[in-house]
């Protein structure tokens, strides 16, 4: 099955919370054969963004997760409960033998109620929660980008007394220039550096012109997690929008991006998580596709 070829991937060394989340992992009897006794092998371990199923999440949580668990994927990323409470929905999930690792919520709600929002995450058993939009009318600012550092340090010393990782999911638009740099160097610069962790989805990365590998070694111990795309040979780049049609995202190794360069680096600057996220109406056919091409990589 495909599950042996997935191996969960133990939270990093550099923080007492990570240990925690190592502890709670561990009690629950989810680390076996993890990578990190092996640290000189390259091992990608990748789950699922749910938002790749979400039509089909909208019609029948219970047959989809069945069909993800057919995949032979174990972890999970969540961004919404489908009109389930938190409890619901994870009771949904062990029924199905999927665990949560990771969840998005919305920004206002980060900015509004951050407790209720790690209430949420608390009930779902996650130990890293983020936010993957910051609001912005036009192109993204400055002044917007300082309010989000403001929200999003207020939520990572919250989450951190939780034993929780925040972080914010990249779409693109943060790498509008600033000062010589980007308005995304100010942001990694102003958020603190323990409490906040950043995905990196590099699709959108690729698609602001930028080079993952690059902004991994820039930043190499703020990345905690990945969202693994590939793009249409053709698909326009250099752009600072975060918004691109979604058949756009084709089955990992048959588009243009370079993925073994960019998990070989995401690794060895301490990525904890990996997730597929395939926003294409295709996502059924080519989600099994990408994962047969993450096993082909670590033989």
């Amino acid at each position: 099955m495909m599950a042996s070829m997935i191996t969960p991937k133990i939270p990093g060394s550099r923080s007492p919370r990570a240990w925690f989340a190592c502890a709670a992992l561990l009690g629950a009897g989810l680390l076996a054969g993890c990578a990190i006794f092996h640290p000189h092998v390259f091992k990608t371990v990748a789950g699922l963004q749910l938002y790749s199923v979400r039509a089909q999440m909208t019609k029948d949580v219970d047959g989809t997760l069945a069909e993800v668990h057919a995949w032979g994927v174990k972890y999970v990323e969540l961004a919404g409960t489908y009109g389930m409470t938190p409890a619901q929905f994870k009771a949904k999930l062990t029924e199905h033998d999927l665990d949560a690792i990771s969840g998005h919520f919305p920004y206002e709600e980060w900015s509004k109620d951050p407790q209720a929002v790690i209430d949420k995450a608390r009930d779902l058993k996650l130990v890293e929660v983020g936010c993957a939009w910051i609001p912005h009318s036009g192109a993204f600012d400055e002044a917007t980008c300082r309010q989000a550092i403001a929200v999003f340090n207020r939520a990572g010393a919250l989450a951190a007394k939780h034993h929780m990782q925040f972080f914010y999911h990249t779409h693109g638009y943060e790498f509008q220039p600033w000062q010589g740099e980007t308005l995304f160097d100010l942001l990694v610069k102003e958020t603190d550096s323990r409490d906040v962790k950043f995905e990196m989805d590099i699709f959108w990365m690729v698609h602001g012109g930028q080079d993952p590998v690059r902004w991994l070694w820039k930043y190499p111990f703020r990345w905690e997690l990945m969202h693994l795309k590939d793009m249409r040979k053709g698909t326009p780049t250099r752009l600072l929008t975060g918004s691109s049609d979604v058949k756009n995202d084709v089955a990992l190794g048959t588009g243009v991006i370079d993925l073994p360069s960019i998990l070989r680096t995401a690794r060895e600057v301490g990525v904890q998580w990996y997730f597929i996220e395939d926003e294409s109406p295709n996502s059924e056919e080519q989600i099994p596709q990408s994962l047969v091409y993450l096993r082909d990589l670590r033989r």
